[in-house]
């Protein structure tokens, strides 16, 4: 064989055949055309190896490779590369397809090992997952740091996933296993049993003004993030926390606020805002209020979802359409 075709199978090294060179059942085979009239051949079609294997009825199938396939040769010409990307061909050829994001491979681990899931239904998750799946990767802030935190991370690889967490305990507990999650501590200084006045409060004029949230007037936005958490333009927003099962719990009054106040603050476009448990009295009517019933999406389950656009953009838009 040629230099370049004892490179490939080299590299190839491990593929599945058998002792007696016959193909087995569901195995790939390597094979490379060799020096003299086949490395002629390779220079008109442009093929100098590919794969064999045979499929679950018998049936033989072949996948050629090209030369434009295959990297790092030992061949001392290189090809100028071009300036478009070629996509994955249907099998495995290079590093480049086969290769795992270690996000995706660290959720797909811990998943696997652990018998605590989501709180949220495959229905609900799926909400914000296809949303992701457009825009991606981007910035996504979600308040609340949980067992499904690695995924929403995984989801948005290559991105910024930041959780903004109330209980300083739980961050450790969840870093000590999960150490690349980015996550901070918050705190909040409202109660579930407040939330008719906080409401009411949320009507008045200083609290349709459209500004950062730190130079706010209203009492319901959160001025006491870590400083990046308001200059940064989130592109999703999902408000999973804080704790509002019970009356003396903080409640998510001031996060549902705040997540639409950061969404109408925004430059230009639009923010993608979830929040989940709209099942329960709080969630719902806050959502409503202030996200707003006009920008609403969807609703799947617990879960609402609201495109709200940028109120900079274009001045004179209502708070709510």
């Amino acid at each position: 064989m040629d230099g370049l075709g004892e490179s490939f199978l080299r590299r190839s090294r491990g593929g599945a055949r058998s002792a007696t060179g016959q193909d087995r059942l569901g195995e790939i085979v390597y094979w490379a055309r060799s020096a003299g009239r086949d490395r002629a051949a390779a220079t008109s079609d442009g093929e100098i190896g590919g794969f064999r294997w045979r499929d679950r009825l018998g049936e033989i199938k072949t996948q050629p490779i090209s030369e434009t396939h295959l990297s790092n040769s030992t061949s001392t010409t290189q090809e100028p590369q071009s300036s478009t990307t070629t996509p994955c061909p249907s099998l495995p050829l290079s590093q480049t397809c086969s290769k795992t994001p270690p996000s995706l491979a660290n959720a797909l681990i811990h998943y696997a090992t652990t018998n605590i899931t989501p709180q949220q239904t495959f229905k609900e998750i799926s909400v914000s997952a296809r949303i992701l799946a457009k825009k991606s990767p981007c910035n996504f802030l979600v308040f609340g740091l949980g067992h499904d935190s690695l995924m929403w991370t995984s989801l948005n690889h290559g991105g910024r996933t930041v959780f903004l967490e109330e209980d300083k305990s739980w961050i450790e507990q969840i870093l000590e296993r999960l150490p690349t999650l980015e996550s901070y501590h918050v705190e909040y200084d409202t109660k579930v049993h407040q939330a008719d006045q906080l409401i009411k409060i949320g009507m008045e004029e200083d609290c349709k003004v459209v500004s950062d949230p730190r130079f706010s007037k209203c009492q319901l936005a959160l001025k006491g993030f870590r400083s990046e958490v308001y200059d940064i333009e989130w592109d999703l927003i999902m408000v999973d926390a804080p704790t509002g099962y019970h009356d003396n719990a903080p409640g998510r009054m001031s996060a549902i606020y705040t997540a639409g106040l950061m969404a109408r603050n925004r430059e230009e476009g639009e923010t993608d805002v979830f929040v989940h448990d709209v099942d329960r009295v709080v969630e719902d009517k806050f959502s409503k209020a202030f996200l707003c019933e006009g920008y609403l999406t969807e609703q799947e389950g617990r879960i609402r979802h609201f495109t709200i656009p940028s109120h900079r953009a274009r001045l004179g838009r209502p708070f709510c359409p």
